[in-house]
């Protein structure tokens, strides 16, 4: 795909030329992140709703309001752009890599390069495979402990004497508590969700065929309100993927340690204690100051490490950098 020589000893240039060379692929690295960070903006509403669903999703059956604050006026507005130029520096990451390695790859033998050939479809596979766990699992998990956490601090509970049967007043408004949503409703219908502790009304909706769901949580006895700034949320999320992504590298890092002779199987195999040791301190820095977070983190990252042990045996450095027909060897 691209002319690379057999030997880097025939591709040789002066200092100015490496430095031009460095600038063309500097600028070429830039040309995807940037228009593509202004088109993301034309969809942020939809990344922020994204990050906000595992959120919502356990506000929902907590009962807990299904809202963030913006606590001022262009914060909303400056977390778009945040999150355009994130999401648009994470997509074009291959490409970043590719103009990386398009500059290294001429002074490196074609024995060398098979080792990067390893490295970057794996960081790839493992960041998507990090990626997948943090959102789909251990984001929710997290936010489900730490917002139950505080249904502890309670006020003392409001109760009043059961009206004996046929004794109501017949003026007395009564509402229907059900465990689900109606199949079909009419307009003005309301009724109280059990599960999601919500008041819920049918009004008027641009839809001719459904109606317009409203829902007002139902304030119980806890002293704390679980309603979160937005910017904060976005930000814990945002830092948990950063944790995630680096710490997802481990077993590559493992298996290039492994390649230069620094660490053997047999010796990381002896030291697993150390290492789980070593796994809650990576964790402790890459997540959120929380417990739940770190022992979230902690258990994939154990298990990355026993991975690197495992990639060690079965790719070896003389079985992935052995020269092929043709090839010099370093």
């Amino acid at each position: 795909m691209f002319d690379l020589p057999n030997d880097p000893k025939n591709f040789t240039m002066p200092l100015g030329d490496h430095l031009d060379e460095l600038r063309k692929r500097l600028i070429l690295a830039l040309i995807i992140p940037i228009p593509l960070a202004m088109v993301l903006f034309l969809f942020s509403d939809s990344l922020v709703e994204f990050l906000l669903e595992p959120l919502q999703t356990v506000q929902r059956n907590g009962g807990y309001p299904q809202q963030v604050q913006v606590l001022s006026p262009p914060e909303f507005l400056l977390m778009k752009i945040k999150l355009s130029v994130i999401f648009a520096i994470v997509a074009s990451i291959p490409w970043i890599i590719l103009q990386f390695w398009l500059f290294i790859a001429p002074g490196l033998y074609p024995s060398e390069r098979r080792f990067i050939h390893v490295l970057l479809p794996g960081s790839a596979i493992l960041t998507a495979a990090g990626v997948l766990i943090m959102y789909l699992i251990m984001l929710p998990i997290m936010l489900f402990v730490l917002m139950s956490i505080t249904t502890g601090v309670e006020l003392p509970q409001e109760l009043l004497p059961i009206t004996p049967p046929g004794e109501v007043a017949a003026d007395a408004m009564t509402i229907p508590i059900l465990e689900a949503t109606p199949e079909a409703v009419h307009l003005g219908q309301i009724w109280v969700d059990s599960n999601t502790s919500t008041l819920r009304l049918a009004v008027e909706s641009n839809d001719t065929i459904n109606h317009r769901i409203l829902s007002i949580p139902l304030q119980g006895s806890d002293v704390v309100a679980q309603v979160f700034r937005l910017t904060s949320y976005i930000n814990f999320v945002l830092l948990l993927l950063l944790g995630i992504t680096v710490a997802f590298q481990m077993p590559l890092v493992i298996l290039l340690l492994g390649w230069i002779g620094v660490v053997t199987p047999e010796g990381l195999t002896s030291k697993r204690k150390y290492a789980l040791l070593a796994c809650a301190l990576l964790a402790a820095i890459t997540t959120p100051a929380d417990v739940v977070s770190m022992f979230m983190m902690l258990i994939p990252l154990y298990g990355l490490y026993e991975l690197g042990i495992l990639l060690i045996r079965i790719l070896p450095a003389s079985k992935v950098g052995k020269p092929g027909p043709g090839e010099l060897e370093h």
